[in-house]
């Protein structure tokens, strides 16, 4: 690449997200390019810091996105691929692999997308995961079934989030549920269910290291709030808690084992019965949810500026993380009854941010006093409830 030129970098955000990452992007002095679908054409983008915009149809296909990317490329130097969700990661992979630009593989992706091969090769590095089997060969998911004791949580293996996730209580429930997947029964798993508090590890590596990271805690399983509805809730993990260094261990273990070099992650681990932490699944992405938002509440870290600041560094760059610190936060996000629901009556000045989303509500807290964010979340989780709370059947799949 000429240094007179500046570094081109290409975002494929196929939901509305990211904006900061692009801001620091031009802000380093790159030129930014987005790859959206169409119906996001007038979404909230920081245009002042896009160059150009590119739009996909709803039904777009990875050749589809090849052919295109490639046709840009004829009178574009592309330099990074970046996704911006979970979705993209794939996508991002295999277009990096067919032009050749430097980052994250088909290969590595996977361990960060695929929920099935990242707790295998977790499993085969020695890090605790719970009993798994691929929904494919009948014979071993009946040896699962008789083995292990239900109930169990068969989910897709490449979708985000809760998306998709169905409980099951009983063998003759679960095998009605695999033969309506049909043929896309290989793309799902069969795991144990372990009840338990479960965490997030949000980190930022650099060169095979992490360098930071942040341990945070839901208030119920995301996948209960999904299907169930209620207060979805995070709040930090004190820094100096048994807890917390167990995962910053664990993460930072598994992390280089699953091989990424550079970039961000978000790690759910599950705190069983037996005390002890079991992985659950990890993304090469900045957590949804406002998780960015909580963790630079806390910690001084806005997880999408240093991943463009990383982005932009490269291979053979220099990266210096931010002076960090150690207060703490936390977030409560639910459905709202109404349009744009007006929050001016959660008046405490632990309140740094209010969500602005066609109807959802949320708060997010920040203080010194990690009880104070304890009691304030639980306040207004309850409050929330009673004053705005809808729910809506949990998705199938994906909706931006």
């Amino acid at each position: 690449m000429s240094e007179k030129r500046p570094l081109t970098v290409l975002c494929i955000a196929t939901f509305e997200k990211g904006q900061e990452f692009m801001r620091e992007c031009k802000r380093q002095g790159c030129r930014v390019l987005v790859v959206t679908m169409e119906k996001l054409r007038d979404a909230d983008w920081p245009r002042e810091s896009v160059d150009e915009f590119f739009y996909l149809p709803q039904d777009y296909k990875l050749e589809d996105v090849t052919k295109g990317v490639s046709f840009i490329a004829r009178t574009r130097e592309i330099d990074r691929v970046v996704p911006l969700d979970d979705f993209d990661v794939e996508t991002a992979a295999s277009l990096r692999e067919h032009l050749r630009i430097p980052g994250m593989g088909d290969t590595t992706a996977r361990y960060f997308r695929d929920k099935l091969a990242m707790r295998v090769k977790a499993r085969d590095h020695g890090v605790l995961v719970p009993e798994f089997v691929h929904a494919l060969n009948r014979e071993r998911i009946q040896e699962f079934t008789n083995r292990v004791a239900p109930p169990w949580v068969l989910k897709p293996r490449s979708e985000a989030s809760a998306v998709g996730i169905k409980k099951v209580d009983a063998a003759e429930e679960l095998w009605p549920l695999l033969e309506e997947l049909g043929d896309r029964q290989s793309f799902y798993l069969i795991e144990q269910f372990i009840p338990g508090d479960i965490f997030h590890v949000d980190s930022v590596v650099w060169q095979n290291e992490t360098l930071f990271t942040a341990v945070s805690k839901y208030g119920q399983p995301p996948m209960v709030v999904a299907h169930g509805g209620g207060v979805f809730m995070t709040r930090t993990v004190p820094r100096g808690s048994a807890e917390a260094q167990a995962l910053e261990a664990l993460n930072q273990g598994l992390i280089r084992t699953l091989g990424l070099v550079r970039g961000v992650t978000h790690t759910e681990f599950i705190q069983g019965g037996d005390g002890r932490f079991y992985f659950l699944e990890t993304a090469a992405r900045v957590g949804g949810a406002n998780i960015a938002e909580t963790v630079e509440a806390a910690r001084g870290v806005n997880l999408w500026r240093e991943w463009a600041r990383i982005e932009v560094a490269g291979e053979h760059g220099r990266y210096e993380l931010p002076p960090t610190r150690d207060d703490y936060a936390g977030i409560v996000i639910t459905l709202a009854r109404q349009e744009w629901p007006d929050t001016s009556a959660y008046d405490d000045p632990e309140v740094v941010f209010r969500l602005r989303k066609r109807h959802h509500v949320g708060l997010l807290v920040a203080s010194h006093d990690p009880e104070r964010v304890e009691h304030l979340l639980h306040t207004y989780a309850r409050r929330l409830l009673e004053d705005y709370s809808a729910t809506l059947p949990p998705a199938e799949r994906a909706t931006s």
